[in-house]
């Protein structure tokens, strides 16, 4: 059911990939996009890129967030991208990173399609307004 003029709750998937164990900023995103009036799931610990995927695809995210700490960014988020790609939920899935992602990196991940990147210290409310901002209308 839908009315004319609502907007739809921004569903978001915080998601820990790999074998990094350091969720303490996920869990801050999480509850600061929660506090924002986003609907946020959170995939806990120790997930491989294709689970993150089948979460996505099954939960219908419109942002998909991603915290690594692990340095294997360019490794796992690629796999992300193209298991989002094989389910046709890249082009309207909002694709952010945050963690300890080297400049370089960070080009290279923006390129692949990476939204933004999100490094220590980013302010919470600089993100949530770039969720709000590029978050695509799917309603």
């Amino acid at each position: 059911m839908s009315v004319e003029g609502e907007q739809r709750t921004i569903r978001c998937l915080v998601a820990k990939v790999g074998l990094d164990g350091h969720d303490r900023g996920a869990h801050v995103i999480a509850r600061a996009f929660r506090d924002a009036g986003f609907e946020v799931i959170y995939s806990g610990l120790h997930n491989a890129p294709d689970e993150i995927v089948q979460a996505a695809v099954q939960e219908d995210v419109d942002v998909l967030g991603i915290s690594i700490l692990s340095g294997a960014h360019n490794t796992l988020v690629p796999k992300i991208i193209e298991g989002l790609e094989e389910y046709g939920a890249f082009e309207d899935t909002l694709l952010i990173v945050g963690g300890v992602i080297p400049d370089d990196d960070k080009q290279e991940l923006k390129a692949m399609g990476v939204a933004e990147v999100f490094g220590p210290g980013t302010e919470l409310e600089t993100t949530i307004e770039f969720v709000r901002e590029n978050v695509q209308d799917r309603r």
